[in-house]
């Protein structure tokens, strides 16, 4: 009961007019990000993260939790739409919905998701609230040499989880790692990798290796992509509100993809695309019109976008709760709280109750504000699709240089985020995942700091990050981990050419 109590508090919090305000804010900028193709809340929140250095820390949190939502919501047009998922969490959407609207039936498709969305959402962030007190409870009892077994669990995670190479997510990971050791040693003073420039003694900002890997190394990688894409948008016809038939198909895909995504979003070795590829397979073999999938099926939409929705309420329970980002906006929101010197985990619940059951209690306003902006006002969002690819990323790239220099007015500053939007271009060019630089560069220190301080406790005796059952788990499950997904990649590759080469014979 005392989670319902802190929910109402955090509601009273979150009805205060400045942060609905932020909330609103918030979930428009997001469905409207997640509307255009290619750009995600991660760009988002990373372009804003210098912008609001000096705004409320709780108001600009909500704000970017909204934009997370909003952009779960609005993917869905554009995969539906367009046939051109922004994330990789939508591309089952795109299976069925773009089928749906080339039969005229775009509009209960837009509807389904976004009526899949809230109710997923509305669920989801309810088990937020009652299920983050546990999980604050259990890590309490974590020491050094269990934090540092978490770190290397999220390490390995996200390596695993992104791209379609693990060695890829690995060299990824170990380039932020490198970063996070530029500048000062925390427990010795001395520099490190600092080259002589005062301007890197206190390390790289996170900001402005964020903007430049999602921002303008995506604006890079578009305009090298200019005339390869078919970007012809298919007209919304008819009305958007769902048959009784369609409602009828559609509430049950809602629960169960809200059942699937949650917990899966909520798993360090979770992501919301893995949610959404379970909820479409239960659907195919439980549906009452298989003969539908592949051509247009309604549940095909509802069960992923509803397990999309969930997923993104479940990954802030690890972030909240641990301090473990497990996506890529979850890192840029860690940078967030970081930014306004702010740490998640257990202590935070303890240290500032007002900000975090605000911020889980808005994530219930900002779900019933997207249901109004998303079925009213689908016109506008399809409009702005039609928005010229040149303007978009110019303006992007406008906004970034702008708010880095007004965050920190450095020329060596202008200079790194040049040179890591060079670099995100040439990752993305070579199919080497983004987020896990970001997030070791986020959580390197961390992890060193609490690898240090085990082993100060020991006195230089590393069985002692085996010797704790907690430890000892946490560092098979990365194990796990790191191995299953490629296994399983190998098995899945071995299966294509196998079809492959029976197509041929």
């Amino acid at each position: 009961m005392d989670a319902f109590y802190f929910l109402m508090d955090g509601l009273a919090t979150a009805a205060q007019p400045m942060l609905l305000v932020y909330a609103l804010i918030g979930v428009t900028l997001g469905t409207a990000v997640g509307v255009l193709p290619g750009i995600g809340p991660a760009l988002t929140v990373a372009l804003l993260l210098p912008v609001t250095y000096r705004l409320d820390p709780t108001g600009s949190l909500i704000m970017f939790a909204g934009i997370y939502y909003g952009g779960m919501y609005g993917g869905s047009t554009t995969s539906i739409l367009l046939n051109t998922p922004g994330e990789s969490a939508s591309i089952i959407t795109a299976l069925e919905g773009n089928k749906m609207a080339r039969k005229g039936r775009g509009g209960p498709a837009l509807a389904t998701a976004a009526i899949g969305s809230f109710v997923a959402g509305l669920i989801a962030t309810l088990a937020l609230a009652f299920l983050a007190p546990w999980i604050v409870k259990v890590a309490l009892i974590f020491g050094p040499r269990e934090y540092f077994a978490l770190m290397v669990l999220a390490f390995v995670t996200v390596s695993a989880a992104f791209g379609d190479s693990t060695l890829r997510g690995l060299v990824s990971l170990f380039l932020g790692l490198a970063l996070a050791c530029i500048g000062i040693d925390q427990l010795s003073g001395q520099a490190r990798l600092s080259f002589g420039v005062p301007e890197m003694l206190d390390g790289i900002e996170v900001t402005t290796l964020a903007v430049a890997m999602f921002a303008i190394g995506e604006a890079m990688a578009v305009a090298g992509r200019v005339g390869t894409e078919d970007d012809s948008v298919i007209a919304v016809k008819g009305s958007v509100w769902m048959s009784r038939e369609d409602w009828k198909r559609s509430w049950k895909p809602w629960l169960r993809g809200t059942a699937t995504g949650f917990p899966i979003g909520a798993m360090p070795a979770g992501g919301a695309e893995i949610g959404t590829f379970l909820s479409y397979a239960t659907e195919k073999k439980l549906t009452k019109h298989p003969e539908e999938f592949g051509h247009g099926a309604i549940e095909g939409v509802a069960g992923p976008e509803a397990a999309n929705n969930a997923s993104a309420a479940g990954t802030l329970v690890p972030l909240l709760t641990l301090g473990l980002p497990t996506t890529a906006t979850a890192a840029i929101m860690l940078a967030g709280f970081q930014q306004f010197g702010l740490q998640p985990g257990p202590l935070l619940f303890a240290t500032n109750p007002t900000l975090v059951w605000g911020l889980i209690a808005s994530l219930l306003i900002a779900n019933a504000m997207l249901l109004v902006l998303n079925l009213p006002l689908i016109g506008l969002w399809v409009k702005l699709l039609t928005i010229p690819k040149p303007w978009l990323y110019a303006g992007i790239l406008l906004f970034a240089t702008l708010g880095t220099i007004g965050a920190n007015p450095s020329s060596v500053e202008l200079g790194m985020l040049l040179a890591f939007g060079v670099l995100g271009y040439v990752m993305r060019l070579y199919g080497y995942p983004i987020a896990p630089i970001v997030i070791g560069l986020i959580l390197g220190p961390m992890a060193e700091q609490q690898l240090r301080r085990a082993l100060s406790i020991s006195q230089g005796d590393w069985t002692t990050l085996i010797q704790s059952p907690v430890a000892a788990g946490l560092l098979a499950v990365a194990a796990l981990a790191l191995i299953i997904p490629m296994i399983l990649r190998a098995r899945g590759k071995g299966a294509v050419l196998s079809q492959m080469a029976a197509d041929e014979d």
